[in-house]
């Protein structure tokens, strides 16, 4: 497997990001970005078992790892799920996908590692940066939202 890591500076808190990120409606506007109406079932809390699907229940099947609220949540891949079916457990213990917030002057730094088979190196090259991409808009659109609200109850007072 290959190590891929993804980066992208946020103009918005670690808690507006993380509400980006996990959100379900949220999940769904920017995993778009790989496949249109992807979701996850299942409770995203350490320990519990997660499936990430496409329309199809098509997908994964998934250990989340790690949960540390506004900084870290990190999954463990296990195997496909094929027409809502899990599969046998076929990737090894180095199917991880991970997701680190640090803060930063600016906002937030968000990290995605995981690691990949060679033949999915290209796509998801392509894919992460405009996945990104759209988790930084949600971000910064619930920054620009907050403002806004702020703005006008302070200038009706």
């Amino acid at each position: 497997m290959k190590k891929l890591e993804f980066s992208i500076e946020i103009k918005a808190s670690k808690e507006k990001v993380w509400e980006a990120l996990w959100n379900n409606a949220n999940y769904r506007k920017w995993t778009a970005t790989f496949i249109p109406g992807s979701y996850y079932e299942g409770e995203l809390r350490e320990g519990s078992n997660v499936r990430f699907l496409s329309p199809g229940e098509n997908g994964m099947f998934t250990l989340v790892e790690q949960v540390i609220p506004f900084k870290s949540m990190h999954f463990k891949h296990f195997g496909e799920v094929i027409e809502g079916i899990n599969q046998a457990k076929t990737y090894g213990d180095e199917a991880i996908e991970q997701y680190d917030l640090v803060e930063t002057d600016e906002g937030s730094l968000l990290t995605v590692t995981l690691n990949t088979e060679e033949e999915y190196i290209t796509y998801f090259t392509n894919s992460f940066p405009r996945a990104l991409h759209e988790v930084k808009e949600i971000a910064e659109s619930y920054s620009l939202i907050l403002f806004f609200l702020i703005s006008s109850i302070i200038h009706c007072n």
